[in-house]
C-alpha cells in the first residue's frame, strides 16, 4: 500500500491531521473575509464554518496523499458584493495562504517552546508536520499560475483590461500548471522555488523566535 502514497504509513496520520486543519483554515479564512467585505455568498452556501466536511473535497484529499498534491473545495465568493472589488478581492485571495503562514507560526511556536517543557514524539512529530506542509501550502498557493491564489492576487492587481485578457487564456494557464505539477518538470520549475524559498520561511521562523525569546 505504501508504494502508492506519496507519505509513508508513518507520516500519514500526521498528514491527514495536518491537511482537515490547513484546508479547513485555509477556505474558512477565504469565506471569513470575503464575508467581512460584504459577499455573503460563501456564509450562505455554509462555507464560513470550520467544520472540515464543508471545505474537504474527497478527491483533492486523496490526491495530495497518492500524488502529493491536491486540493479543497473552492469558496464561492461574488465580486459584485464588494465596494471595492479589486481591494476585496485581493485580501479574501491572500487570506487564504495567510492562514496557513499562521498556522505555520504556531507550530514552530509550539516545537520552539516544547523544547524546554518536553512534549511526547506523536506531538513533536504532528507539529512538525504541521510546520512543514503548512509553510508548502502557503507557497504553492502564492504562485501566480490559475486557479492558485497567487494567480487570483494578480488579475486584481493588474488593470481591467488586462484581467479580461487574462481571463481569455485561463483555461490554457490551467493545463500548463497540471503539466508543470504531474510531469518531470516539476523538478526544474516548482521545486527550486520550494528548496529556496520553504528553508528561508523556517530560518525566518527561528531567527524571530530567537530575537524575542532566545
Amino acid at each position: 500500500m505504501e508504494r502508492f502514497l506519496a507519505f509513508s504509513l508513518q507520516e500519514l496520520p500526521f498528514v491527514i491531521i495536518t491537511l482537515v486543519v490547513a484546508f479547513t483554515f485555509h477556505e474558512f479564512a477565504h469565506a471569513y473575509v470575503a464575508y467581512k467585505f460584504g459577499d455573503d455568498t460563501a456564509k450562505d452556501q455554509g462555507r464560513l464554518t470550520l467544520n472540515p466536511v464543508h471545505h474537504l473535497d474527497p478527491i483533492g484529499t486523496i490526491l495530495i496523499l497518492i500524488a502529493g498534491f491536491g486540493w479543497a473545495r473552492p469558496v464561492p465568493v461574488n465580486r459584485r458584493n464588494f465596494q471595492n472589488p479589486r481591494l476585496a478581492g485581493i485580501l479574501v485571495s491572500l487570506a487564504g495562504p495567510l492562514s496557513n503562514f499562521v498556522i505555520a507560526a504556531i507550530a514552530y511556536g509550539i516545537l520552539f517552546f516544547s523544547v524546554d517543557v518536553g512534549m511526547p514524539p506523536f506531538f513533536i512529530d504532528l507539529f512538525k508536520m504541521m510546520l512543514w506542509l503548512n509553510v508548502v501550502l502557503f507557497v504553492f498557493n502564492l504562485l501566480p499560475l490559475p486557479p492558485l491564489d497567487g494567480y487570483r492576487i494578480i488579475e486584481d492587481l493588474v488593470s481591467p483590461s488586462t484581467r479580461i485578457k487574462l481571463t481569455q487564456y485561463e483555461q490554457f494557464g490551467t493545463l500548463i500548471f497540471l503539466i508543470i505539477v504531474i510531469t518531470p518538470l516539476y523538478q526544474y520549475t516548482i521545486q527550486p522555488i520550494f528548496s529556496i524559498i520553504l528553508p528561508a520561511v523556517i530560518q525566518g521562523f527561528d531567527t524571530v523566535f530567537m530575537t524575542l525569546f532566545g
